[in-house]
């Protein structure tokens, strides 16, 4: 007998169908989306977040960028607003007063990644997790982080993690070593844990595993099957995102109905 915290979403029926019946239909109701990520040497990151978050039926979305690619993009990608950049073409540090005066334009905020490895680029997310109060998704590099200090996550409020069960194994093993993540784990073994987990976390989780996604949230855990789930991530993060800002009241409802609406794909 499964544990009454397991709800588990069939792949052709939503479990929370009142939540798709309400979903805003004007664009104008449908919420504001800011999208961070990229660097001079990639962004496709950001870009499939954008698709994403269009296809999950977000009002409007927008796109911080650093600036060493703006010449690059010019006026190509009209949603695209541009940050201060390091003369390696990651994120400076001295752009979170540009990622705060954007987050009070949005609803919501997803780190979508493609962020590169930089130290300055570690300082701007660390204040990006600290400074913005607002509902935060993160995903792909922006956890590498944080690996090493993931308290900065799990007890930050209003906070999503997106991440593939290896990311999420060393973001355990670095930070919370009574969690003990394993490839090799049954489904129910790992509905248990993330059970667990989001008991004693802040942080809401979703990752795949075992031909499911699986998410997290107070304690409660749904799971809902995916038979190929191969680049999943940033789409699903973006679909996250959105269908929990649009019900910023039932975040575990809203989430598990977004893995539904990507899933069915």
């Amino acid at each position: 007998m499964d544990p009454t915290y397991w709800h588990k979403q069939a792949a052709d029926k939503a479990l929370f169908e009142d939540l798709i019946w309400s979903k805003p239909e004007n664009r104008r109701s449908a919420g504001k989306l800011l999208i961070i990520g990229g660097n001079a040497h990639g962004v496709t990151a950001p870009a499939f977040a954008f698709q994403a978050a269009s296809k999950a039926g977000i009002g409007t979305a927008r796109v911080l960028l650093p600036d060493a690619i703006a010449k690059t993009i010019g006026k190509s990608f009209a949603e695209g607003e541009f940050a201060f950049s390091t003369p390696s073409g990651s994120f400076a540090k001295t752009a979170i007063n540009q990622v705060l005066e954007n987050s009070e334009w949005a609803d919501a905020m997803l780190l979508s990644g493609d962020f590169g490895h930089n130290s300055e680029t570690a300082i701007l997310l660390e204040q990006i997790a600290d400074k913005y109060q607002g509902q935060l998704t993160m995903t792909q590099d922006s956890l590498d982080y944080f690996i090493r200090d993931i308290g900065k996550l799990t007890h930050r409020d209003n906070t999503l993690i997106v991440s593939s069960l290896g990311r999420l194994q060393k973001m355990t093993r670095s930070g919370m070593p009574s969690l003990i993540i394993q490839h090799s784990m049954s489904l129910h073994a790992l509905v248990g844990l993330l059970n667990s987990w989001s008991r004693e976390s802040k942080a809401r989780i979703l990752t795949y595993h075992n031909g499911n996604f699986i998410y997290a949230d107070g304690g409660q855990v749904s799971t809902t099957p995916k038979e190929s789930a191969e680049g999943w991530e940033v789409p699903l993060a973006a679909y996250a995102a959105t269908w929990w800002l649009q019900h910023p009241t039932r975040s575990f409802e809203a989430v598990t109905t977004a893995v539904w609406d990507y899933s069915k794909n």
